[in-house]
């Protein structure tokens, strides 16, 4: 009888920030340094997604054209958690969700116009009417890959705070049905206590030592 082997350990990392957010945020910060102190063979990328959806995809494309599918992974984290489950459908990675936007286009339209970045108030940019669009089609894009491909705890991991001030911690539940499930009792959008969770997300990930 054949030993059943594990899976390959995941060499290739990106992280992907939400609306308004940047490589800067809190949660990329850390994840960063500890990828960087304890798996510095680990090839990790945060880059700094421009506003456009469709544009934000195709940095994400090229950056990762040449990653190993069987050895990479994906955090992202509200509109980057979209991103996150949209590409790791696409390229069958490893995800993990953390408070994911589920709707972007329905959520965003609200936001269309001039926006400050979070970590920069100098840092502006616009939010058009055609990002939406773009939204749109991802949105669909990713239902048509969901209903084909399976979602499994191996692949997929969600952090998702009930205490949510921007996002409907229900919705998102749905949205994460299949992978492996972290409902947070409080918490909130940021999920300040991210450092109590960063051990099982890590030993989720598996990453190469």
């Amino acid at each position: 009888m054949n030993e059943r082997s594990d899976p390959p350990a995941v060499t290739h990392l990106l992280y992907l920030h939400g609306f308004r957010s940047s490589p800067r945020s809190t949660k990329a910060r850390l994840v960063g340094e500890r990828v960087r102190r304890e798996h510095p063979g680990v090839t990790w990328w945060c880059p700094q997604l421009p506003p456009s959806p469709a544009a934000a995809m195709a940095v994400v494309s090229e950056g990762t054209a040449h990653w190993p599918a069987g050895r990479s992974a994906v955090i992202g984290s509200s509109l980057g958690g979209f991103y996150a489950r949209y590409i790791g459908l696409a390229k069958a990675w490893k995800r993990a969700l953390l408070n994911p936007a589920v709707h972007p286009a329905r959520d965003l339209a609200r936001h269309i116009g001039e926006q400050t970045a979070w970590h920069d108030p100098n840092d502006r940019f616009f939010f058009e009417p055609a990002f939406v669009d773009e939204l749109q089609q991802l949105e669909t894009g990713l239902e048509r890959m969901a209903a084909s491909a399976p979602v499994t705890p191996a692949l997929q991991y969600a952090l998702i705070a009930q205490g949510d001030e921007v996002l409907d911690w229900r919705e998102m539940c749905g949205f994460c049905h299949g992978g492996e499930l972290h409902v947070l009792p409080g918490s909130d959008h940021a999920i300040s206590d991210f450092p109590e969770h960063l051990d099982g997300l890590m030993a989720f990930l598996q990453l190469a030592d």
